[in-house]
């Protein structure tokens, strides 16, 4: 019999929880091929290490890599070193780029597929002119090309901060893509995961800024492999992917709706690039089987339980889903402890991570509910919320 928790609610009160037996999401035998799925991957920080707010980040690499190998065993891609891996929240570029290059030499052993983020993270404060942006990301490209992995040209704060508009992107974007060595996928971060990129692509009106980043994609398309869209806005998902050049994938971003993206309508669907995908491997890796096999159905009853976990992951303030990934990763048994780089395990509280608990447990992902059940009591022994 599995055991029962006590989970505190936001009222003050406790429910009686008993956790269900874990579902035995298969792994495939081979490549999926209906949909091209990254999970962007989070990081475990070394719970010796001094991992504060603004000290430099420390890793636990046996069990942040080891995680990268439970991706790809279900037949996902990794998207390294994004904002999962708290890029710009306690991920320094010192350590990101070493990441990816461990990241991509693992990769490469079982033959994995491997994207990393290359940004201007590293020139914080020194980004004055759109030269300095563009010298910036030329030192991150280079250092992923030199690691292995495809590029995924991420949204920039520096940039950010100093363009006056449309042209100043197309500048810029435009004499990075020429410069790669292989297609990249162009990253579109929105506010609500980083509000230091509002206004990204030269405006504040979002049909505006789609218009510049459409004619950008379009003018170099032959350098971009997909695009990769993060505005939790299904409707002009579906705009865009109709109106990007047809050899552009578009890669959702969107946790919230990612199941009818996927999907698509028969004729289309979005691939995917999903923080939600770290929490969730097995469940995505089966829906996505489901949909090599053309079952729908299937597909559908597999993926539409995930989507509630997800919301409430990734509900506002959203960039802090981070510490939900990670809770569920300890709890699943893939790294000792919930330290995160930055001290982010602070990040959420003890009634949302419980509740994440709960939602993680209806659709069978603790592999070992014992363990589960006994890490969570005493993550809630230390947070006081015990009755």
């Amino acid at each position: 019999m599995t055991p029962t928790v006590r989970l505190p609610q936001s009222d003050g009160t406790f429910s009686r929880h008993r956790l269900h037996e874990p579902v035995g999401y298969p792994r495939p035998q081979g490549p999926i091929t209906s949909r091209r799925a990254f999970a962007a991957a989070h990081v475990a920080g070394n719970a010796t290490a001094e991992n504060v707010p603004g000290a430099p980040a420390v890793l636990d690499w046996d069990a942040t890599l080891a995680f990268r190998h439970h991706l790809w065993s279900y037949g996902l891609g990794v998207a390294e070193a994004m904002d999962t891996a708290q890029r710009g929240m306690g991920l320094d570029w010192a350590t990101a780029r070493e990441l990816i290059e461990r990241s991509a030499a693992e990769a490469r052993a079982v033959g994995g597929r491997i994207a990393a983020g290359a940004g201007t993270d590293h020139a914080r404060g020194a980004v004055t002119d759109l030269a300095g942006a563009i010298g910036a990301y030329e030192a991150q490209i280079e250092a992923v090309e030199s690691a292995g992995a495809q590029v995924i040209l991420m949204a920039s704060r520096e940039l950010a901060a100093i363009a006056t508009g449309p042209d100043d992107y197309a500048a810029v974007y435009g004499r990075l893509l020429p410069q790669l060595a292989q297609p990249a996928i162009l990253h579109w971060l929105g506010p609500a995961f980083d509000p230091a990129l509002a206004g990204y692509w030269g405006s504040t009106s979002l049909a505006q800024a789609t218009d510049s980043f459409v004619a950008l994609v379009t003018a170099h398309r032959g350098a971009i492999e997909g695009v990769k869209v993060s505005l939790l806005d299904m409707d002009h998902e579906l705009a865009l992917r109709a109106s990007l050049p047809p050899e552009v994938r578009i890669y959702t971003g969107d946790d919230f709706n990612y199941v009818d993206l996927i999907r698509g309508d028969g004729e289309a669907g979005s691939d995917a690039l999903l923080g939600i995908f770290s929490a969730i491997a097995p469940a995505a890796s089966a829906a996505l089987q489901a949909l090599d096999r053309d079952d729908v159905a299937g597909y559908e009853r597999t993926l539409e339980p995930t989507v509630a976990l997800s919301r409430h992951l990734f509900c506002e303030p959203t960039y802090y889903y981070k510490t939900g990934i990670a809770f569920l990763a300890w709890l699943s048994g893939h790294q000792d402890g919930l330290t995160m780089v930055g001290g982010l395990q602070s990040a959420r509280s003890a009634v949302h991570l419980a509740e994440a608990f709960r939602l993680a447990d209806g659709i069978g992902l603790f592999p070992d509910p014992e363990l589960a059940a006994a890490r969570l009591a005493s993550f809630l022994t230390v947070a006081g919320a015990v009755g």
